[in-house]
């Protein structure tokens, strides 16, 4: 940060506390300018002071504030401000293409006259590295730690390259594996709810926000934190400087009411919520909670809440902070001083939430009474699916036979498992995982899965032999009070021992399952069933042998692994037998509120975050003795490396940006339907060795038990561009009827895996475009699915709709998001993929602009199809002319230079 504000406003204002001296902008002075903004959405405040503390006449205007306050009193704006985050958040799958770029940016500076110096975050970085840990090994004392010894075999690499990226760029922090998931360490350590910094001799407080590269860190605004996912691209442009322009959102106000009832979790609340707003529709807008409700709920279901925001569709759903969030801070060690500062800054900016403060205006209001919240899954296919789990036995028997794809006659299938002496079934569960930062984070649901565990062990009962059990905590501190309550020994005696500190089964990382089992599921077409306490449940990202998966309470993920099975009513049915003989219902070893809350009392201490994160950056054994490369300001990079790479993004780049042509004589890729997600583009899972990447890697010899995970490879171009439209349950329609990453070549018709056909295409110098459905890339914010695009020859995507950061990545990478208009559709036009495109007005490009889409059919006939193309501001146009946001960020680094 160069400079703090500017004073057009005259908005600065100071603020004592304990004796220190602290500086700030001021909204309650700015409103004598703009206008009264004391009801204006606390969410929408943090961007106003944004607009104040950074205005200089120029990149933000005294027009950007008085857009903001002109959201009221409709509680809607067509506006455009500039957001600039006070920090940046990375876990490693996200991070370390990042930090590739980043390096690769100092050889271009470097190629371009430049000097490689100047290329440093601007801002605060923290990469967390929590996605490269795989469950290996479960249900064993020493699971943990053979799970750690192969993490560091299978990443060396990485992990050498991003400790590099430590010592080589200023401004960067890298908590080391093994530590924790990056939302809850953000939560539990980084965030600090007020920022502070030092400017010209100055010590500045503002509001902590910050941008992340996972589309979780939503889960930072359940402490009052503003921040949200973007793509690696966005998120790279943001640490270099350039504020990021957004359209003043909708606000969607959700009052909670009442309080949970008996036996309901954070987990059913939260399922609640995300059912209730995917219905309403909020993708693109901000969600800000308030009501009654916040009296007493606590930061962890205020967290738990906000996690899922990518998964109801909203850019966040934030809480303001109030006296709640103060007793939070304090328990997870953050310095008196501190949330001082932060209640006090607050108060004086108007932000700070009580009792009596008078409801926001909103664009629109629901409301929730937290006492009608029920025990609920969601799935088996979306987290937005809810299911009562008193009707999840009849709903999936429902699903079996319907989206499941299982004929009526094999329903009931069941075959014996070799080696065994038991059978797999239809709706037989495999893997019980208690995983993800959703829940990890939240004690409630954690000792609830403790004391369930503790239950069914004093009665005898154990997880049945066919299912995966594991633990994956979100961090350290969630070990340290499972052991002070001792029901780490309960849930050890169950299976549930931890298997490591990071997403696992969430993401992908879900390891195999024994061979037998496999054989079993894969040879006789059996649907078998994962339940986790995840917050994604998509189509072959759990694991590439479980067809359904449901997401669950950590405690119901321990109740679920007794039963076996989604074929038998868990609310009614007997979970086993006790060992005098008796069968055991959920009611038997369901813990009540009381025994949770006194457990929570007794077992967690401030002193335990204290202990914990004040040796955060220290890391195993495995992290220190790892062998790094110090003293040079760019990259050596090893041409043999299959984990990272140099890409190929400012290869021969010129000073000045070529000027962008129309799109002639496109072939179609991928004919896709309604919500492709960011995994079925660019998977996170394993690696097929039959797939494009499984060839590439076998040439460059690793075997295939060495594969890793797509996710832990996107330091490497030519795995991740093998990998893009890879994932193994995706549907190209242009090939009905089949499953996988397909396409055609046309004119002669032949068929090939999607890389191989592109790249035909592209040894033909042939352009190519992607047709899509509704929520075109909804999911993860996934830097490599536009990159991967790009890179496989894609010029433009045409689609119903997109999800807002895919959207804002296309662009960023230099491809074209482009919108059918008029409810026109691929299934209206009769597309079938062997059409040829052109795109006619990229040339003279405006945001938003129509543009016009030329059909050439086999038969010689045209067809003009008007689009809406979703460039959508003039920063946007600047990154798409110059060919993408780095490009030009790189640019302007060399110039200024």
């Amino acid at each position: 940060m160069k400079s703090v504000g500017h004073d057009s406003l005259k908005t600065g204002r100071t603020l004592e506390v304990d004796g220190k001296t602290y500086h700030y902008f001021s909204i309650p002075e700015a409103a004598k300018t703009i206008g009264d903004v004391s009801r204006l959405p606390v969410s929408l405040k943090v961007l106003l002071e944004n607009i104040l503390r950074f205005e200089d006449g120029r990149s933000y205007s005294v027009d950007d504030a008085k857009a903001i306050a002109g959201w009221l009193p409709k509680g809607s704006s067509t506006q455009e401000v500039p957001f600039k985050p006070s920090r940046i958040l990375m876990q490693d799958f996200t991070g370390v293409p990042g930090v590739v770029d980043l390096a690769a940016m100092r050889d271009g500076i470097a190629n371009l006259k430049g000097d490689p110096q100047k290329v440093n975050p601007l801002v605060p970085v923290d990469l967390v590295i929590d996605h490269s840990v795989m469950v290996d090994f479960a249900g064993t004392k020493d699971a943990l730690q053979e799970n750690i010894t192969l993490e560091f075999e299978r990443n060396a690499e990485r992990y050498a390259f991003l400790r590099w990226g430590q010592q080589a760029f200023e401004n960067f922090s890298v908590v080391p594996p093994d530590t924790g998931i990056c939302h809850q360490v953000n939560l539990e350590y980084i965030a600090q709810v007020a920022w502070t910094a030092t400017v010209g001799g100055k010590d500045y407080v503002y509001p902590d926000s910050l941008y992340g590269t996972d589309s979780h860190t939503t889960m930072i605004n359940g402490a009052g934190v503003l921040g949200w996912g973007v793509g690696g691209i966005e998120a790279e442009a943001a640490m270099l400087g350039q504020p990021i322009a957004m359209l003043v959102p909708d606000v969607i106000g959700f009052r909670l009411t009442g309080k949970l009832p008996e036996g309901a979790t954070a987990t059913d609340l939260v399922l609640t919520v995300t059912q209730m707003l995917r219905k309403k529709g909020v993708v693109g807008k901000f969600v800000e909670f308030f009501g009654p409700a916040l009296d007493h709920l606590p930061v962890a279901d205020r967290a738990t809440i906000a996690n899922m925001a990518p998964e109801y569709g909203a850019t966040c759903g934030f809480f303001p902070v109030d006296t709640l969030t103060l007793d939070f801070l304090r328990q997870t060690g953050r310095d008196e001083h501190r949330i001082k500062l932060v209640e006090e800054y607050l108060r004086a900016q108007g932000m700070f939430r009580t009792a009596e403060t008078p409801e926001p205006v909103f664009t629109d209001i629901l409301e929730l009474d937290l006492a009608s919240v029920v025990p609920s899954l969601a799935g088996p296919k979306r987290p937005q699916d809810r299911v009562e789990l008193k009707s999840a036995k009849t709903e999936f028997e429902k699903e079996l036979t319907s989206s499941l794809g299982v004929p009526a006659d094999a329903a009931n299938k069941k075959v014996p498992v070799a080696g065994t002496n038991y059978e797999l079934g239809q709706g037989d569960i495999v893997i019980a995982a208690i995983t993800s930062c959703t829940n990890t984070s939240n004690p409630a649901v954690l000792i609830a899965a403790g004391l369930v565990a503790r239950k069914a062990r004093a009665l005898g009962l154990t997880p049945k032999p066919w299912v995966k059990t594991s633990l994956a905590p979100g961090s350290q501190v969630v070990t340290d009070y499972l052991n002070r309550s001792n029901l780490t020994a309960d849930l050890d005696a169950l299976g549930f021992n931890t298997v490591g500190y990071g997403c696992t089964t969430c993401i992908g990382n879900s390891g195999p399952l024994p061979g037998h089992i496999v054989d079993a599921i894969e040879n006789n077409s059996l649907v078998a069933v994962s339940v986790l306490s995840g917050n994604r449940n998509f189509e072959g990202r759990i694991s590439p042998n479980v067809r359904a998966n449901y997401l669950a309470s950590p405690p119901l993920v321990v109740a679920y692994s007794i039963l076996g099975t989604m074929r038998k009513d868990i609310t009614t049915e007997a979970l086993g037998t006790s060992k005098d003989g008796k069968p055991v219902y959920l009611k038997d070893i369901w813990p009540t509120n009381k025994e949770i809350a006194d457990l929570i009392a007794s077992a967690i201490s401030r002193e335990e975050f204290i202990k914990r994160y004040s040796n955060v950056s220290k890391g195993t054994k495995e992290w220190q003795d790892l062998k790094v490369a110090t003293g040079s300001e760019t990259y050596t990079w090893d041409q043999k490396s299959t984990y990272v790479q140099d890409p190929p993004y400012f290869k021969n780049m010129a000073v000045e940006p070529k000027a962008p042509g129309n799109i002639e004589g496109a072939r179609i890729l991928a004919l896709l339907g309604d919500n492709i997600t960011t995994d079925h583009i660019s998977p996170a899972g394993s690696i097929k060795k039959d797939s494009p990447a499984g060839r590439y890697l076998i040439e460059h010899g690793v075997d295939p038990k060495d594969f890793n995970s797509y996710g832990s490879r996107r330091g490497n171009d030519r795995v991740m561009v093998r990998g893009t439209f890879a994932n193994i349950r995706i549907k190209n329609e242009m090939l009905p009827g089949t499953e996988g990453g397909y396409s055609k070549h046309y004119p002669d018709g032949k068929e090939g895996a999607i890389y191989d056909v592109a790249m035909s295409y592209k040894a033909e110098g042939v352009p190519l475009v992607v047709i899509g459905g509704k929520e075109y890339g909804m999911g993860s914010s996934r830097d490599w699915a536009a990159k991967g695009t790009l890179l496989l020859g894609v010029k433009a995507v045409v689609a119903e709709s997109f999800e807002r950061i895919h959207r804002s990545n296309l662009v960023g990478m230099g491809v074209l998001p482009l919108v059918f208009k008029d409810g026109t559709t691929r299934q209206t036009l009769g597309l079938k993929g062997d059409e040829v495109i052109s795109i006619k007005g990229v040339e003279e490009l405006k945001p938003r602009m129509d543009v016009i889409m030329t059909i050439t059919r086999n038969d010689g006939s045209t067809q003009d199809v008007p689009l809406l193309c979703r460039v959508d501001t003039l920063d946007e146009v600047e990154y798409y002319r110059h060919g993408g946001i780095l490009q030009y960020v790189l640019r302007g680094m060399t110039q200024a230079a």
